[in-house]
């Protein structure tokens, strides 16, 4: 379980202070696939960063499983993030590196073997389906395929919770559908807690169980996802919901993809 009790996250000081997160409260359960939802420039970004410490909350305390884990540092807070696997929306892989190194690399960090971490990126290409990819560079794979390597990469130290910002946001429906076709198989079989940000309704009700809608850094709304969209309760809610043929016509595309 996740808790964010009170967290504020604030950038400058006095006139020129920006408020990325004001006094947010959630808890994430464990199994949950949560999505952040909200337009940009809401705070969902430096939400998710906080969750792993890449960003400090300015106040407030981010709590895992009993333990706040707001203050660690050095090994502690290294044995932490070894725990929370993260991917982004530009993959971030290490293009010097074939497929198989980029995915080694968190393993290389923690001093493994090279046995056993090679072992262990083909286990898990196999799991991505790019089992037949391991010597090629990033430059020779569609951005789904660049995507999945992030996600074998994320998964190399057996995490609880994997932070996705955005990873489907520069894919098109087809690809967007497989994607989150494998994150959901990852959530089932793997048990790994998801946090989805993302600025997409459609992938938000595809995919995530519960829902929080944050607007100006603070949560404006937060449920289970069927009902949230279905009975929105605030006026931020209601507005990102009030497009509806978009949101038909986007969900449409995903299922498309699934079908294709």
């Amino acid at each position: 379980m996740i808790q964010l009790q009170h967290v504020c996250k604030t950038y400058g000081e006095g006139e020129r202070a920006h408020h990325a997160l004001r006094n947010v409260n959630l808890t994430i359960n464990d199994g949950d696939v949560f999505g952040i939802i909200g337009a940009s420039g809401a705070g969902k970004s430096t939400l998710v960063r906080c969750l792993n410490l890449l960003e400090r909350p300015t106040e407030g305390s981010i709590i895992y499983d009993g333990r706040d884990i707001t203050n660690l540092s050095g090994k502690a807070l290294l044995e932490l993030r070894a725990q929370v696997g993260m991917i982004f929306q530009n993959f971030s892989l290490f293009q010097q590196r074939t497929v198989l190194r980029n995915v080694t690399f968190p393993l290389e960090l923690r001093g493994e073997k090279k046995e056993a971490r090679e072992a262990r990126a083909h286990e898990l290409l196999e799991l991505v389906g790019l089992a037949d990819l391991a010597q090629r560079y990033p430059s020779q794979l569609s951005g789904g395929q660049q995507q999945r390597v992030a996600i074998a990469r994320a998964l190399a130290n057996n995490p609880k919770v994997m932070l996705c910002d955005e990873a489907t946001s520069a894919l098109d429906p087809r690809t967007t559908a497989s994607i989150l076709q494998l994150l959901q198989n990852i959530n089932r079989n793997l048990g790994v807690t998801l946090v989805v940000i993302t600025h997409s309704l459609p992938v938000a009700s595809k995919i995530c169980n519960r829902v929080a809608v944050i607007d100006q850094g603070r949560i404006v709304e937060e449920g289970v996802t069927a009902k949230v969209f279905s009975d929105p309760q605030s006026p931020v809610t209601r507005e990102l919901l009030s497009n509806d043929s978009l949101l038909v016509e986007t969900e449409q595309n995903v299922e498309a993809g699934e079908a294709k």
